[in-house]
C-alpha cells in the first residue's frame, strides 16, 4: 500500500474541500490515487450531507450579482470553517447562488431552494447545495437572500472583507452616470463601515423610540449627577441622549467617513453631490448582510485539530 503523506492529504482537501479525516480515509481506501479518492468522496458524500444537518455553520462568505444599473441581489451561505470559506470551490458555489437569485421571482428562502439551479435546470437549488455538502464534506446553508430593483434610478453595491459584509445601495435619481454612482458606492461603503439600522429619523418606528427612551430614562434615574433635578431638566437629557443615538443608527443623520471637516453628515454629502450633478437624488433603502451575524459560532482550536486527525 502505498504511503498516505499528509502533503497528499492536503492537497485533496484543496482539491474537493473535504474534511482532513475523509480525504486521509478515501487516499487509504484507493493506495493514494488522487482522482479514485475524489470519486470516492463524491460517492460517500450524499450520507454525510445529511449527518451533517445539525452541525453550526456560522462561517462563509457573502457574494452580490446584478443587472445592469437596476438589479441587484446579495446572498449568504455558511459553512462550518472558515477554511472552507475560502476555498474555492465554495466560492464559485456562492457566486452561483447569488447569480440564482438576482433572477429569481422567490418571495422567501423556502420558494428560492425549490427553484431549477442556475447552472442545472434539471437540478433545484437545495438538490445543488446538497451536491456541494457531499464534495465539500461539511455543512453548508444557504442563509439569506435579498433582490432590490430600482423603479426610479439605480442600484449599487458593496462587498468588504473579502466578502465578509456586503451591502446593496439602491437610490432615487433621476441621473445615472459615474459622479452618482462613485458617489453612492461611497454610501454603500458608510453602511458596511457603521452599520446604520434605518435610512432617515422618518424611517424609525414608535415603538422603537418608546424603548430607547425608557431605557435611557433608566439609566438617568441612576445617575447620581441627575438626582434631584427638575422634570423638566430630566426630560431635557432623555430627549438629547434619544436624538444623539438616532444620529446613529440612521444612516442620512451619521458624519459621513470621507469628510473632509469631520463634520458634513451623509444628508449633506448627498445635497452636495445631487447640486455637483444637476440630480434629484436621495437614498431609498439599503440591504446589509454581515456573514454569521446571530449565530452561534464554535470556538476551536484548528492547530490541534489538525495535530489529532493526522495522528488518528
Amino acid at each position: 500500500m502505498a504511503e498516505v503523506t499528509a502533503a497528499m492529504v492536503k492537497e485533496l482537501r484543496e482539491q474537493t474541500g473535504a474534511g482532513m479525516m475523509d480525504c486521509k480515509k478515501a487516499l487509504n481506501e484507493t493506495n493514494g490515487n488522487m482522482d479514485e479518492a475524489v470519486e470516492v468522496l463524491r460517492k460517500n458524500g450524499q450520507a454525510k450531507a445529511v449527518k451533517k444537518e445539525g452541525r453550526i455553520a456560522a462561517e462563509g462568505i457573502c457574494r452580490i450579482a446584478s443587472k445592469g444599473d437596476t438589479v441587484a441581489a446579495v446572498v449568504e451561505v455558511n459553512s462550518e470553517t472558515d477554511f472552507v470559506a475560502k476555498n474555492e470551490t465554495f466560492q464559485q458555489f456562492v457566486e452561483a447562488v447569488a447569480k440564482q437569485a438576482v433572477d429569481s421571482e422567490a418571495a422567501n428562502l423556502d420558494a428560492f431552494l425549490e427553484e431549477k439551479w442556475v447552472e442545472d435546470g434539471s437540478k433545484t437549488v437545495k438538490e445543488a447545495l446538497i451536491d456541494k455538502i457531499a464534495v465539500i464534506g461539511e455543512k453548508l446553508s444557504i442563509r439569506r437572500f435579498e433582490r432590490v430593483e430600482a423603479a426610479q434610478g439605480c442600484v449599487v453595491n458593496y462587498l468588504h472583507g473579502g466578502g465578509r459584509i456586503g451591502v446593496i445601495v439602491e437610490a432615487k435619481t433621476n441621473v445615472v452616470n459615474d459622479g452618482v454612482k462613485e458617489a453612492l458606492t461611497n454610501i454603500a461603503m458608510q453602511v458596511a463601515a457603521l452599520s446604520p439600522k434605518y435610512v432617515a429619523t422618518s424611517d424609525v418606528s414608535e415603538e422603537y423610540k418608546a424603548h430607547e427612551r425608557e431605557i435611557i430614562s433608566a439609566q438617568i434615574a441612576q445617575d447620581p449627577k441627575m438626582a434631584g433635578k427638575p422634570e423638566k431638566v430630566i426630560e431635557g437629557a432623555v430627549t438629547g441622549r434619544l436624538n444623539k443615538e438616532l444620529k446613529e443608527v440612521c444612516l442620512l443623520e451619521q458624519v459621513y467617513v470621507k469628510a473632509e471637516d469631520g463634520k458634513q453628515t451623509v444628508s449633506q454629502y448627498m445635497a452636495q453631490v445631487a447640486k455637483e450633478n444637476s440630480a434629484e437624488l436621495s437614498v431609498a433603502r439599503f440591504v446589509r448582510f454581515e456573514t454569521g451575524e446571530g449565530l452561534e459560532k464554535k470556538q476551536e482550536d484548528f492547530a490541534a485539530e489538525v495535530a489529532a486527525q493526522m495522528n488518528a
